[in-house]
């Protein structure tokens, strides 16, 4: 049985930094304020450049072009960098060495030229953080070849996604949502623990319907399953863990079953990851869906700083609650998706 011991998400992702650093000695981390003393903006990294030294921990002037088009340079000449971007909407300002570099060598190359680059940003509301530093732009991502996007929901999760992106040959960006670092301590295994990409969890069974997320919605997901329960409806949990590569069996098995789906994530809604999962399963089960995959999203806004209109603007159990009801009052009328 493998030992486990409990860790604040935090914790976790620093564990498997730790881990990887002493593992292989090609793995080195860059980015802003990750040295001692401070280990970084939510000290993730705390301790490791006094146990490696600044050489494998550096500190970088505060410039993602800088952090980014060196991690870029260091992968393709054979290190395995790991480039913290303090915050995802700031990949706004390396996209450029992100889509068109990272994301294009190896194929450009004919193969030739591998890009082992983890790129780490934290992401998401309900810090106050405000418009510009709160989004989760997930898509932005998965619309990109070349590129693997990983949103991890718990602790050993983390560890385990962030783990197999520092050994996959190809560039990782890896979501990590700043309430999750924070969250109550759960077990996370000690020493090596790989979470292969490209793998999602059935983390509640049901038969009934399908809710589909990833991130910290999949505690609001978990939450509007209990809550449906109560009402003798059983709702199925998948955390994907992984948008690129993308589970699509362990999905499309189990829309399969339930006949009905709903797909919850933070991100605004119009043109979300969600839209996507949508359509691969109206593509592959048209014909077994009782009604149309219904998505549950953030709001069409900037993300607001006010605490009361930054809770509004995140989905709530209740908004996931009500699209399952939904999706199944239409598949009972005969409003599906086959009349």
């Amino acid at each position: 049985m493998t030992e486990t011991v409990p860790m604040l998400g935090f914790q976790a992702i620093g564990s498997a930094l730790d881990d990887a650093l002493s593992r292989d000695p090609s793995v080195f981390l860059l980015g802003e304020d990750i040295a001692d003393p401070s280990g970084g903006v939510f000290k993730v990294s705390a301790g490791l450049s006094t146990k490696y030294g600044t050489d494998r921990v550096r500190a970088t002037p505060i410039s993602e072009q800088a952090i980014v088009g060196a991690a870029v340079g260091a992968a393709i000449a054979g290190m395995r960098p790991v480039a913290e971007i303090m915050l995802m909407d700031f990949l706004a300002v390396c996209l450029d060495q992100v889509a068109n570099h990272a994301a294009k060598l190896r194929y450009m190359s004919g193969g030739q030229t591998t890009v082992p680059l983890t790129i780490r940003c934290a992401a998401g509301a309900g810090m106050q953080f405000g418009a510009q530093h709160s989004e989760m732009l997930e898509a932005w991502l998965t619309h990109i070849p070349g590129l693997k996007v990983v949103v991890p929901s718990n602790p050993a999760d983390a560890k385990g996604l962030l783990t197999a992106a520092i050994m996959d040959p190809d560039p990782v960006i890896v979501v990590e949502q700043s309430l999750l670092y924070f969250a109550p301590p759960q077990p996370v295994p000690v020493g090596h623990h790989v979470v292969p990409l490209g793998s999602a969890a059935t983390v509640r069974p049901g038969s009934d319907i399908t809710l589909i997320s990833y991130g910290r919605q999949v505690h609001t997901a978990l939450a509007a399953a209990e809550q449906l329960a109560q009402e003798s409806i059983e709702a199925e949990v998948i955390d994907l863990r992984s948008l690129v590569p993308l589970d699509e069996r362990t999905v499309l098995e189990s829309v399969g079953r339930t006949r009905h789906a709903v797909v919850v994530h933070e991100a605004v809604r119009r043109n979300g990851f969600g839209a996507e999962l949508a359509a691969l399963i109206t593509e592959a089960l048209f014909d077994e869906l009782g009604a149309p995959v219904l998505r549950v999203a953030g709001a069409d806004t900037p993300i607001p700083y006010a605490k009361i209109l930054e809770d509004a603007f995140v989905p709530g159990t209740e908004a996931v609650v009500s699209a399952a009801k939904n999706a199944l009052a239409r598949s009972r009328s005969g409003a599906g998706v086959n009349g």
